[in-house]
């Protein structure tokens, strides 16, 4: 996107704003169609933050999610916890991932999650 859509900025803002994370989205990036709940930037750090702590290999990394420090003003990224990019009738992962995707990224997006079966 050339120019933000405020209306998406503005309910990545209120998400940021409440601490919750009830609101699912669905969006598409780069041609990938990524759908899930939003969740505040500071939550979704320490939620990366925790996975990477209790892996063996990745536990240094942990420290990056806790210590970085949010941009201030309105949101420029969206961020999705128990997400998956839907590929066909099959989401990617099949538990929910954590994304970060950047605002000016997404040139389509409705509000909900698409559900998907592979029956």
């Amino acid at each position: 996107m050339s120019k933000l859509d405020e209306l998406l900025v503005d309910v990545a803002a209120l998400v940021e704003s409440g601490r919750s994370n009830q609101m699912s989205l669905t969006v598409v990036a780069g041609g990938a169609v990524i759908t899930g709940r939003l969740a505040p930037e500071a939550v979704w750090r320490q939620r990366v933050s925790e996975v990477l702590a209790d892996s063996a290999r990745l536990n240094d990394f942990s420290a990056v999610f806790t210590t970085a420090t949010q941009e201030e003003g309105r949101p420029t990224h969206l961020h999705f916890h128990l997400a998956r990019i839907l590929q066909g009738a099959v989401g990617i992962p099949e538990t929910g991932g954590m994304y970060r995707v950047a605002i000016e990224d997404i040139s389509a997006w409705t509000v909900g999650d698409f559900s998907y079966s592979d029956h």
